[in-house]
């Protein structure tokens, strides 16, 4: 019988392993999102994130506040084997339902969590000393409190460094809440944790150049001919309507493979030479 690791010591238990790199996703809840109360935050920084350890964002999705609704998209989200974070809807007022929303999903009960609750209440006993008041583990505020360790059966729990208060895990789908302080932390601590097998595996670039006075339609045949040629490349063609620099014109660019982009970039400059097509900056590669 092998010994257990030291995470599993601590009483969490990892996700089991991929056997070909993942995709990751994005789950942002809340109506605040959706009414414009709030702007998202989290888009740029789980890009920037990811980013960081040589991996990308696949795709991303927003829900607000009904249960129905994210249980949906987490019912998706269990299914696909992708590794998701769910950034918001985990705290224990009338509009965070992420927490019984995961359980419907899962089809689990929901159950409070004993390190959750340990945890809980080791952050407001720290308070009540701070305020000089006694802790009173069975009022029931701390009671209301320890909602927030309520979580679906079979959870494992992800630490938050900010306030103690913890999020969980089921399988590769990760609950964090929605403030930023607390959620980057956490991702951060999943990805380390969890997938750093995965660091800096796919080697990848990126080269685009601007191209003035050309409309997609002339530039798409090119584009579908050289993604015909080299499959393991995209291109991309990203218009701007108005530049202070260039006005109006397309980043035009060729991404992946790092072999396969090189030869297919010059391809394509070469092919946008022989259109006439007026060329700007070549914009500088990304590689990693």
């Amino acid at each position: 019988m092998n010994a257990p690791t030291p995470l599993e010591s601590s009483g969490i238990v990892p996700p089991a392993p991929h056997v070909t790199l993942p995709r990751f996703g994005l789950l942002l809840v809340g109506d605040e999102l959706l009414s414009g109360r709030r702007a998202d935050q989290h888009v740029p920084k789980t890009i920037e994130l990811l980013a960081a350890r040589g991996l990308t964002l696949s795709y991303v999705h927003m829900v607000g506040d009904a249960r129905a609704d994210i249980a949906a998209q987490l019912r998706s989200s269990l299914a696909s084997g992708d590794v998701v974070f769910s950034c918001g809807g985990i705290g224990a007022t009338p509009d965070d339902q992420t927490r019984q929303a995961a359980a419907e999903a899962a089809g689990v009960p929901l159950a409070l969590h004993p390190q959750a609750e340990a945890l809980i209440g080791q952050r407001f006993a720290e308070l009540a000393a701070q305020k000089g008041i006694p802790f009173e583990p069975d009022s029931a505020d701390h009671q209301q409190r320890l909602q927030m360790g309520v979580f679906p059966q079979g959870a494992q729990i992800v630490p938050n460094p900010y306030n103690r208060i913890p999020g969980f895990s089921l399988g590769h789908v990760h609950f964090f809440p929605g403030f930023p302080a607390m959620a980057w932390p956490m991702m951060e601590w999943t990805l380390d944790t969890y997938y750093s097998f995965w660091f800096d595996q796919r080697a990848w670039a990126e080269n685009a150049v601007v191209v003035k006075s050309a409309s997609e339609a002339m530039l798409t045949p090119m584009m579908e001919a050289l993604e015909a040629r080299y499959a393991g490349i995209k291109v991309f063609s990203l218009p701007t309507l108005q530049h202070p620099e260039h006005g109006p014109h397309i980043d035009l660019g060729v991404k992946g493979d790092p072999v396969q982009v090189e030869r297919a970039f010059g391809e394509m400059l070469d092919s946008l030479r022989a259109m006439g097509c007026d060329l700007g900056p070549v914009q500088h590669p990304v590689a990693r």
